[in-house]
Parts: structure tokens; C-alpha cells; sequence
């Protein structure tokens, strides 16, 4: 009798811990279940916030609304202009190199805005545009009066945009001439007093 007291209590014992083990792999179960069940909703919302991404974007361009990189929202102006300045650059840029493509014009704002940050010229666009030494012209297009009789091209906006942003493939540029349209001797004082940098399109371009 007494034995079988002690098998009922053994059996009750094992009964115990194979209901404790089933207890405790079921709560297993069921965190593995929801975490994976947690992992798929949070693919689901990741490819659905992506698909929405994307059409949004589709959806922009397919309706003319303009759509801007992120990467173009973190950039800022290098050069600070007022109204008048931005408007005497675009407009010495179209006067001087409105024949030539993107990057010539581009150049030519190098010049301009690389004025502006040097010690030896005024320090606004307008002063750099505008100046005159010995009561001549820096810049042929104002004393002709062209720079007022120009309409600035797309391209020119892009052109100095990118200027004003920052972007400078003049190497430093302060000067530029075109070669072919300017007198021998006065060739020569850019030949003989400046650094010669880069030539492109139908300029030249230097360094002090």
C-alpha cells in the first residue's frame, strides 16, 4: 500500500513537471510566434511605405509638380545675394557667354562671384560688374551697354545656380578673355602679368 502512495506521488510529480515543461514551450512558442508575426508587420508597413514612396514620386513627375532629391534639400548657397546682385550676375553671364554651353557660362559666374571673395575687388557682384579702373570697363558688355539688352536664358540660371552653390571648375579664376577678339598688346598683358589656368569654349581663363 505504502508503495503504491509513493508511485501516485511520483506519477503526480512527473505529471507536474511535464505540464510545467508544456507551459513554459508554449509561452516560447507564442513570443517566437509574435515576434515573427511583429517582423511581418513591419515588413508589410516598410513595403508599403516604400510603394507609397515611389508612386508619390511617379505621381509628382507625371503631373509636372517638381520633385527634389533629398540630397539637394540639405545644400545651401555658398554665395549670399541680394536681388540686384543675382540679377547683375545673370545678366553679365548671358552678356558675355550667351553662345556658349552650360559649363562656359558657368565659368564666367567662377569669375564674377571669385571677385566678390577676393581682397583685390569689391566685394558685391554689383561693385565687380560695375567697376571701373582709370574710367574704363571691367567687363565689356557694361560699357556698351549690352548687360541691358539681354533676356537670360534657362541655361544661364542653371549656370549660375550652380556658381552660387558653390560649384567652381575655374580653378580660382579672377580673369577671362576671349583670345581672337582682343588686340595683341593687350593680350599680352594677360600672357605676361597672370597665371593661365584653363581655356574653354572661346575664352581663356587666369589667375592673378
Amino acid at each position: 500500500m505504502q508503495y503504491k502512495k509513493y508511485g501516485l506521488v511520483l506519477l503526480l510529480s512527473n505529471l507536474l513537471v511535464v505540464t510545467a515543461w508544456l507551459c513554459v514551450r508554449g509561452v516560447e512558442i507564442n513570443t517566437i510566434a509574435s515576434r515573427q508575426a511583429f517582423r511581418a508587420s513591419v515588413m508589410e508597413d516598410i513595403a508599403d511605405f516604400q510603394e507609397t514612396s515611389v508612386s508619390t514620386v511617379v505621381q509628382a513627375a507625371s503631373s509636372d509638380q517638381r520633385v527634389i532629391h533629398c540630397g539637394v534639400l540639405e545644400k545651401k548657397p555658398v554665395s549670399q545675394l541680394n536681388d540686384a546682385d543675382y540679377e547683375a550676375l545673370l545678366k553679365i553671364v548671358e552678356a558675355e557667354a550667351g553662345g556658349e554651353d552650360e559649363n562656359g557660362k558657368l565659368l564666367v559666374a567662377n569669375v564674377v562671384l571669385n571677385r566678390v571673395n577676393s581682397n583685390i575687388f569689391p566685394d558685391t557682384v554689383t561693385g565687380v560688374v560695375y567697376q571701373k579702373e582709370f574710367g574704363v570697363c571691367q567687363f565689356s558688355p557694361v560699357s556698351d551697354g549690352r548687360i541691358n539688352r539681354v533676356r537670360v536664358s534657362e541655361e544661364t540660371r542653371r549656370a549660375v545656380e550652380r556658381a552660387v552653390y558653390g560649384e567652381d571648375i575655374s580653378q580660382g579664376a579672377l580673369y577671362f578673355v576671349a583670345r581672337r577678339a582682343v588686340a595683341p598688346d593687350r593680350m599680352q598683358w594677360f600672357d605676361n602679368h597672370l597665371t593661365w589656368l584653363v581655356a574653354y569654349g572661346g575664352h581663356e581663363f587666369f589667375g592673378s
